[in-house]
């Protein structure tokens, strides 16, 4: 048996898939890129695609799936410039995960218009069923993420040199693993607008290096403080600790949000 395949037709809808994936990644993995930099990744993994179909080696479903990594590591490496390592696997499995997904719902919505068109099927319907796909995963992407920014905590951080106290909006990470290399002692993260406010009571002789690893960079170093208090007010408990160590972050993943800092989960520990 024979499959006719168009190449341009395979480039089209790959790249359109593409898009939609390295859209949806990236929202999960919190990464940002330009539009042109999103259009590049599409695009490259969409060529990569049509060279492993062109390959005369093997069956059509087996090219596909050995070339699925390296076409997912490709996209995510030119699009979000994640570097090789740990977080660039986590990256693919995120990207593998959203075509699971993506291409589940789009089965089911082509089901549909076969049996509305009587079996007929065309690549525009396979366009739109791939759109549909996207905006429904994105809906429930948003509210799952929406939900995790409403279990919001209230803390207050006294500044003495100010002879106050802060409150601020935080989210509880149970993933934040940030820990001083000397103490052990636990970190929390705050944005560099919230740091701006703070910055009399930060003191060179309390100044802490803080390595890390995420999604998106290899690794860096966290600019971190000792403060002398700060207490975590939830549902009429108030969790007081002391020398809590506060890394700033250099980036804007969470400037506009209103959470603005990461609570490390071993403060929540009496």
């Amino acid at each position: 048996m024979y499959y006719k395949l168009y190449i341009d037709s395979v480039f089209i809808l790959q790249m359109t898939s593409n898009l939609y994936l390295l859209l949806l990644a990236g929202k999960i993995l919190g990464c940002t890129a330009t539009h042109q930099r999103i259009c590049l990744g599409a695009a490259a993994g969409a060529v990569l695609t049509c060279v492993f179909l062109l390959v005369p080696a093997g069956a059509v479903g087996v090219r596909l799936l050995v070339g699925a990594v390296p076409v997912s590591v490709c996209m995510l490496r030119i699009t979000f410039r994640i570097k090789p390592g740990k977080s660039l696997i986590h990256g693919s499995l995120v990207m593998a995960g959203c075509g699971f997904f993506s291409g589940s719902v789009m089965i089911w919505i082509l089901n549909c218009f076969r049996t509305i068109l009587n079996g007929r099927s065309s690549m525009i319907m396979t366009l739109v069923s791939g759109y549909a796909a996207y905006r429904i995963l994105k809906k429930i992407i948003k509210g799952f993420q929406r939900k995790k920014a409403e279990c919001a905590w209230v803390v207050t951080v006294y500044v003495p040199d100010l002879q106050q106290r802060i409150r601020i909006k935080a989210f509880l990470d149970t993933g934040n693993q940030l820990a001083d290399p000397v103490s052990g002692a636990p970190v929390c993260v705050i944005s560099r607008k919230l740091a701006s406010t703070m910055r009399s009571c930060f003191k060179a002789e309390k100044y802490h290096a803080i390595p890390f690893q995420s999604v998106g960079r290899e690794s860096g170093i966290l600019h971190a403080y000792e403060l002398p208090e700060l207490t975590i007010e939830e549902q009429g408990r108030r969790i007081r600790k002391e020398q809590v160590i506060l890394a700033v972050c250099d980036t804007h993943i969470f400037e506009d949000s209103i959470c603005q800092m990461i609570l490390h989960p071993r403060l929540l520990e009496d």
